[in-house]
């Protein structure tokens, strides 16, 4: 018999997984599943409760939350060995790592994509606060989504993160950073620092072909230019225009040195500021994902 262990963030979105959950459980179990549930219920609860799942040896772990709940999810099986393979039905705001992955919010149509079985495994990065699925981040505009009001998030989506934007357009920070990789090490000051390995970062596509196991990830450096950052980020991230002031590049490792006061944005969570040191981890995470975005693997699905 297959076992399924369904962990769920009861508050992430607009709190309508758990009303589904007789949907999901019949669905899984016409898969050969037997199911046992666990809901988080403070920070750091999914952590927990997918090492339990598995030390238990499950089949698969299938997921619902927000960018925030998938990150405890990497955090707790990122050191075991053969770690259940996950399903994830995304419920959070904005869900960059289920777009990447070509995971729709509904709730059947993502027991669909569970139902192909079509799962890679994703290099995830280990970093000084941990580890973390898809984005790190310093600078303009990456604290929107924590700093958001959950209860004005829940009642107008994106648009939330929109208004508390439009708020930060006037405060763009100037951060003096050197930064150091296995073949190179620069200084500079720049307005904003993405460490990625995604297609979406904040909705927005920010790597056009990205390779998801393939042991690098993504370096995005906005250089500080006053009156013209924004537009930068206008040209990048709304019109996803090519700008040659923007350096990109890929690394396996990477360190990044500032003293700047503003915090990191760890997958879409507060993480302290300073010093990140950041470095791929391979092939960690088994995932499902939509077969069209199989183009962002190497590997077959196994």
């Amino acid at each position: 018999m297959k076992t399924c262990r369904i962990i769920y963030n009861p508050m992430s979105g607009k709190k309508l997984f758990e009303k589904a959950l007789p949907i999901v459980t019949k669905r899984l179990e016409a898969l050969g599943f037997t199911c046992n549930i666990d809901k988080t219920a403070y920070a750091k609860h999914a952590i927990e409760l997918v090492k339990n799942a598995a030390y238990d040896r499950v089949n698969l772990v299938v997921v619902s939350g927000g960018d925030g709940t998938m990150n405890e999810i990497i955090n707790g099986i990122a050191d075991i060995d053969n770690p259940p393979v996950i399903g994830y039905i995304p419920s959070g705001t904005s869900c960059d790592l289920a777009k990447s992955l070509g995971i729709p919010k509904n709730i059947e149509k993502a027991l669909n994509i569970i139902e192909q079985n079509y799962h890679v495994k994703m290099d995830v990065l280990k970093s000084s606060h941990g580890y973390f699925n898809y984005v790190s981040a310093i600078g303009n505009y990456v604290d929107i989504s924590y700093i958001t009001e959950s209860a004005l998030k829940r009642r107008i989506g994106y648009l939330a993160y929109i208004i508390t934007g439009v708020k930060e357009f006037f405060t763009i920070p100037m951060i003096k950073t050197k930064i150091e990789t296995p073949t190179r090490s620069f200084e500079g000051y720049y307005s904003l620092i993405m460490a990625v390995n995604s297609k979406r970062v904040a909705s927005f596509n920010m790597v056009r072909k990205p390779i998801l196991d393939d042991g690098k990830l993504d370096i995005i450096l906005y250089p500080y230019i006053p009156l013209l950052n924004n537009i930068l980020y206008l040209l990048t991230f709304v019109l996803n225009l090519p700008v040659p002031l923007i350096k990109k590049f890929k690394t396996n490792k990477i360190k990044i040195l500032t003293d700047h006061p503003k915090r990191w944005n760890v997958d879409g969570e507060a993480a302290n500021a300073g010093n990140q040191f950041i470095e791929v981890v391979p092939k960690k995470l088994p995932i499902i994902i939509n077969p069209k975005k199989a183009k962002y693997f190497k590997h077959q699905s196994e």
